[in-house]
């Protein structure tokens, strides 16, 4: 009687060991922490992409915005000025608009005076 009850506790033993979790060596355990750390990694760069995606949208709403409250006050200015016509990089808002005076000789640089 006293052997069944030794094999009995050993059964039951086995039985709770098994049913425990193992745990894991150290190589298990490298894994798990670099899967976590590429997780958070492909995270964080994802919420990076997102963020700078809605960046860009609101910089092209908020410049569409500009340029369309400006169009009507462009179109009211009674006289427009000739460079604008000539110059693409004006129209484009690359350059500045600078006013022509006194005609297409006024733009011209003054000559300097010769060294003697």
């Amino acid at each position: 009687m006293v052997g069944t009850r030794t094999e009995e506790a050993a059964e039951e033993a086995a039985r709770i060991a098994a049913l425990q979790p193992a745990h894991p060596g150290p190589r298990e355990l490298r894994a798990q922490a670099i899967h976590r750390l590429q997780i958070g990694l492909f995270g964080l760069a994802g919420m990076l992409l997102i963020v700078s995606l809605a960046n860009v949208i609101m910089d092209r709403a908020k410049q569409v915005e500009r340029t369309s409250a400006a169009a009507p006050a462009a179109a009211a200015s009674a006289s427009p000025s000739p460079s604008t016509a000539n110059d693409p990089l004006v129209d484009m808002g690359v350059a500045p608009e600078l006013p022509v005076a006194g005609g297409a000789g006024a733009a011209r640089p003054a000559p300097r005076p010769a060294a003697n």
